[in-house]
């Protein structure tokens, strides 16, 4: 099919259903059929056990080709239910699945969500519910489990029989099992966090199994049932709250989720939020973000459940009420996007708050008091224009793990209070063309730091010259990632780079002026990936046959150089 030439051009449409494609079609339709036998139980086998482990059992095999038949030839029944299986050699759990009562319900040659719903039945009922929660987000949402954790955080689906085990870090391990049992597809790893999509077929599992408690309002006049708990709202024009749903008594969720394929803003005024905060007293989620709402009502205060509030890319609000304040089981306050045009001191009586996003447009941030955001583990400053200084007092931030900064164009230096940061584990820059990161210490207290730094990168600074001793080389045995891109004036990377013997990976990019490796650099030994970019000279040096810097890196397991 050439597209250079329009009048031999081919639109090829996909669909599921017969009677789309009778509409779109001009010529007959081609069938695809499932896949054959062979291939499913191929794909069976990868998906069920490791390698070669199915020669070890030849009952589970046995098995096993009798749930391949059962599938029919669709490639997402076969992997579902294999990744079920993984590493699982009772033969009980085998028999039980294969001859479950759900393969007897009647079900036509396309349909699965039998199948999957019989994946869904054999899910750890905490990852049930975690995974139900996802149909409030329409078809093909791109999901980011920064936020997707603190949903179900709000929720309480977070729990371990280990107390000193972090809900964040309990929420990537319940996504992980999502994503090994194939709930969840197109994962991209962004290092301390995923964006991840739902096949659609399982979203319209999702969709079957929570249309008890989950509503998705699209029209004025609904008919509801009591039971419902969460709301989505995807009306095309300007929001109310239907009458149907103000009988409502148990709603804990109402989400706006922004329309698919536009750039508009979903336009709600305060009269929708007042009827929301009215009607429903015990919500826990409130989803206003990419709307254009100008005004939070100062009634907000009364909502003493909430836990998550989302008013993220509300363009048109300037300030926030100071009831906020009362908000005392917040966790989560997400105010990306929105010009403040100051951060509101009440803010500080936040005290359960976990994971803040902010932008305004102040010169200064407020000193932070001693025992204010004690709980705070995310934080994220966007697009603060004017922004030269960040919060006095940081060292008050006992539970921060995670500091991200970016579009700060005026901000010239961290405080050195980061410092006293020792759960810090980290640090994210990018677009600070300003900032420098020298952070000037005396010799005795460079030695004396015991920080816990895992990840650290910059991105498009034009101040960045070399690497900030004063967080790096206190974090010695903990640092794991080092990631430099668009820094024109980085020259030089440290001596001392050889005393992190935990990097696992270091990432130097659109550097110009670097041209050499330091000594030591052998010394490395858990150094995985070295990935070097758009530095010509360096690259240059760091060529396998003859580089003058190869025999430095040439223990390293992958090395990506642009020649």
């Amino acid at each position: 099919m050439s597209m250079g030439n329009l009048s031999r051009s081919k639109i090829i449409v996909t669909t599921r259903s017969l009677k789309v494609a009778s509409i779109m079609s001009s010529c007959d339709s081609y069938v695809l059929k499932g896949l054959f036998y062979e291939d499913c139980l191929t794909l069976f086998t990868k998906w069920a056990f490791n390698d070669g482990d199915e020669r070890r059992y030849p009952n589970l095999m046995r098995i096993g080709k009798k749930i391949v038949e059962k599938c029919k030839g669709v490639p997402l029944a076969v992997r579902t239910l294999g990744s079920l299986l993984f590493s699982k050699t009772d033969e009980r759990e085998w028999i039980l699945l294969r001859d479950n009562e759900i393969w007897r319900l009647e079900q036509s040659e396309n349909d699965i969500l039998p199948v999957l719903k019989l994946s869904y039945h054999y899910l750890p009922s905490h990852l049930q519910r975690c995974l139900t929660y996802l149909s409030l987000f329409p078809k093909d949402y791109l999901y980011d489990t920064d936020y997707i954790i603190q949903f179900w955080m709000a929720y309480g689906l977070l729990a371990s029989s280990n107390q000193n085990e972090e809900w964040e870090d309990i929420g990537i391990t319940y996504f992980k099992e999502l994503w090994l049992r194939c709930f969840v597809q197109d994962v991209t790893d962004h290092g301390s966090f995923y964006r991840f999509k739902m096949h659609d077929l399982i979203h319209d599992l999702t969709l079957n199994l929570s249309q008890r408690e989950c509503l998705t309002v699209n029209r004025q006049q609904m008919k509801v049932i009591e039971k419902v708990r969460h709301l989505s709202f995807s009306l095309d024009s300007p929001l109310g709250v239907p009458q149907s749903l103000k009988k409502l008594k148990r709603v804990r969720t109402i989400v706006v989720p922004p329309l698919p394929f536009s750039t508009e803003n979903r336009s709600i005024d305060e009269s929708f939020v007042n009827a929301c905060i009215l009607n429903f007293k015990y919500l826990r989620l409130l989803d206003l973000s990419y709307t254009l709402l100008e005004e939070l009502p100062e009634s907000i205060g009364t909502l003493k459940h909430l836990r998550y509030l989302d008013l993220s890319l509300c363009r048109r609000m300037r300030k926030i009420p100071s009831s906020i304040c009362k908000l005392q089981s917040l966790l989560t306050l997400r105010l990306f996007g929105v010009p403040l045009i100051e951060v509101p001191e009440s803010l500080q009586s936040l005290i359960s708050l976990r994971f803040l996003e902010i932008t305004t447009d102040a010169l200064l941030l407020r000193v932070i008091q001693p025992g204010c955001w004690s709980s705070l583990q995310f934080l994220f400053l966007h697009k603060c224009d004017r922004l030269e200084s960040i919060f006095d007092g940081m060292q008050h931030l006992t539970s921060l793990r995670r500091l991200g900064i970016r579009g700060c164009v005026r901000l010239i230096s961290l405080p050195r209070s980061l410092k006293f940061l020792t759960k810090l584990e980290e640090i994210n820059i990018k677009s600070c063309q300003k900032i420098n990161l020298c952070m000037e210490v005396e010799e005795a207290e460079d030695q004396d730091l015991h920080l816990s730094l895992k990840a650290f990168s910059v991105l498009w600074s034009d101040a960045l010259t070399d690497l900030p001793r004063l967080l790096l080389k206190g974090s010695a045995n903990t640092l794991q990632s080092i990631q430099i891109i668009g820094c024109k004036n980085f020259e030089v990377l440290p001596e001392w780079l050889q005393n992190l013997t935990s990097l696992q990976k270091l990432e130097i990019s659109y550097c110009r002026k670097l041209s050499s490796l330091p000594e030591g650099m052998d010394r490395l030994t858990a150094l995985r990936l070295l990935k070097i970019k758009g530095c010509p000279t360096l690259s240059e040096r760091c060529r396998r046959d003859g580089g003058a810097d190869w025999p430095k890196i040439s223990h390293v397991q992958e090395v990506e150089v642009d020649l």
